[in-house]
């Protein structure tokens, strides 16, 4: 099989495409002939070695996958080869198959296509865990979600709208505000030009109750001070690069929360809310309250392109990288 291959820590012009050993599941493993993977960011720091998890040389990057089952191994029991899935996993993705626990499985209904499917799990999942779970939505809250046109923010903005949220966009520029007002926000900020807290709070008639926050940097602050008293700062991540300090008197001010999503090791620990999750993230997508886009997907010699895309921060919703037929 072909692989993209990760032999040297740094930039994407390291990576290189060749011809590897097909995987062999073990006892409660599946091999899956990968159709497509989707892009995250964590992508771009687990080659350059800044991820929390650096995998052993060489290795392919690629945490989020959507194909048909190859093979099973020993134990592996309510799944069958051609079965159509998708599956998450830290790296590996960007190969054309990969060995995963059945337990890191789920189910790609005919419905979602696999361009769709390998771009779905990973925001909407991370997403829907953030404003159910952790932030406990309600309807008629406002919502305000920063790196609103981004892969997970876009999914923020959807599930939002999907809830009852009344949602305010963030983002870098009257482009990405554009899409994400498509894709169900009341109102949007551009945060390169304008007042991010002034704003939020004005939108918000007189402050926001949960704060959607995968940019990090100078922008977690300005979003935290926007909050209204109760209100919940989720931290999804920092596509800035930039950890923010938060000044802990904020909290006690506002008698608010900021509250860490760490949707990958919660999924882990709690499969059975993680199924249900997506179940209820699939009858989403079939009722048409949600409508993933997949803005740029490539073949998989293409690879440099889409991570210059998602390096730049100009791709809007997911970008995937085709490795399979889309049958």
């Amino acid at each position: 099989m072909r692989a993209l291959l990760c032999k040297e820590l740094g930039p994407p012009e390291n990576l290189v495409i060749e011809e590897v050993t097909d995987p062999v599941p073990g006892r409660g493993e599946v091999v899956i002939d990968v159709r497509a993977a989707g892009f995250n960011f964590p992508d771009l720091l687990i080659i350059q070695g800044k991820y929390q998890f650096t995998p052993p040389l060489p290795f392919s990057p690629g945490g989020e996958v959507a194909g048909r089952i190859a093979s099973l191994g020993e134990g592996v029991k309510g799944l069958r080869p051609g079965d159509r899935v998708t599956a998450t996993t830290i790296f590996g993705g960007f190969a054309e198959k990969l060995k995963v626990s059945a337990a890191q499985i789920t189910p790609l209904p005919e419905s979602i296509s696999y361009e769709v499917g390998a771009g779905f799990t990973v925001a909407y999942g991370t997403s829907y865990h953030a404003l159910k779970q952790r932030a406990g939505l309600k309807e008629g809250e406002s919502l305000l979600v920063l790196g609103a046109a981004g892969g997970v923010g876009l999914a923020a903005v959807e599930i939002g709208r999907a809830m009852g949220a009344k949602v305010i966009a963030a983002a870098s520029s009257d482009e990405k505000l554009e899409t994400a007002c498509q894709h169900g926000a009341e109102a949007g900020i551009n945060y390169s030009e304008e007042d991010l807290k002034a704003r939020a709070k004005a939108l918000g008639g007189g402050g926001v109750d949960v704060v959607y926050d995968p940019v990090g940097g100078e922008y977690s602050e300005a979003a935290l001070r926007a909050l209204n008293p109760g209100g919940r700062h989720l931290v999804i991540g920092f596509a800035t690069g930039e950890i923010p300090r938060i000044r802990l008197n904020l909290t006690l001010l506002k008698e608010c929360q900021i509250v860490g999503v760490f949707w990958g090791a919660w999924a882990l620990r709690n499969p059975k809310d993680q199924a249900r999750n997506m179940a209820e993230l699939t009858a989403l997508y079939d009722s048409g309250l949600i409508q993933p886009l997949i803005s740029e997907s490539y073949a998989l010699e293409d690879y440099l392109a889409a991570f210059e895309s998602l390096a730049g921060r100009r791709a809007q919703g997911k970008l995937v990288l085709r490795l399979g037929p889309q049958d």
